[in-house]
């Protein structure tokens, strides 16, 4: 009986396990992909990718059909680029489309000035070469960043073309 007891409390055990670990996955993915319409696309990909170091993954066309039908604008078509911090499928996707225009709200000089999505972070294998890069660009660096966070890291933080604050963390060489 003893014997019986512990294969079904093992059994028991297991299911709820599998229930558990079913019932927290409702994603068919485990990314987020995140859309920035920006006002300056060729100014944004300069940023992203030979400033921050993000490589191109793909682009697609958003048909101005498409756009009404779903929503996503009155008719408005548009590209959009799909930049990740590297060419994998396991990346997260950093989308950027533009209709061309400046934003509505006055650019954000802290994070608390705005609501909505105010900040990215993207951690780096070395802080060097990104901070040498964002110089030549002439990208101002906010606050006294770099800041050491501890003997093994430190924190740059700097904004995108269009305000977007962005958090750089890792060690510096």
């Amino acid at each position: 009986m003893k014997k019986s007891l512990t294969k079904y409390s093992f059994l028991i055990a297991a299911l709820l396990m599998a229930f558990a670990s079913h019932a927290q996955s409702n994603f068919s993915s485990k990314l987020i992909g995140l859309g920035v319409v920006v006002s300056d696309m060729d100014r944004s990909l300069d940023f992203y990718m030979n400033g921050i170091g993000m490589v191109k993954a793909y682009g697609f066309t958003i048909e101005g059909d498409f756009s009404k039908r779903s929503g996503l604008s009155n008719g408005v078509p548009t590209a959009v680029t799909v930049l990740k911090l590297e060419n994998s499928p396991e990346a997260n996707e950093w989308k950027l489309m533009s209709f061309g225009k400046k934003a509505s709200h006055p650019k954000q000089k802290f994070i608390q000035d705005d609501t909505g999505v105010q900040y990215i972070t993207i951690n780096v294998k070395a802080l060097k070469p990104v901070i040498e890069r964002l110089k030549k660009m002439n990208v101002p660096f906010l606050g006294s960043t770099p800041v050491p966070l501890n003997k093994d890291a430190s924190f740059v933080l700097v904004q995108d073309p269009d305000g977007t604050f962005v958090e750089l963390i890792g060690p510096m060489e």
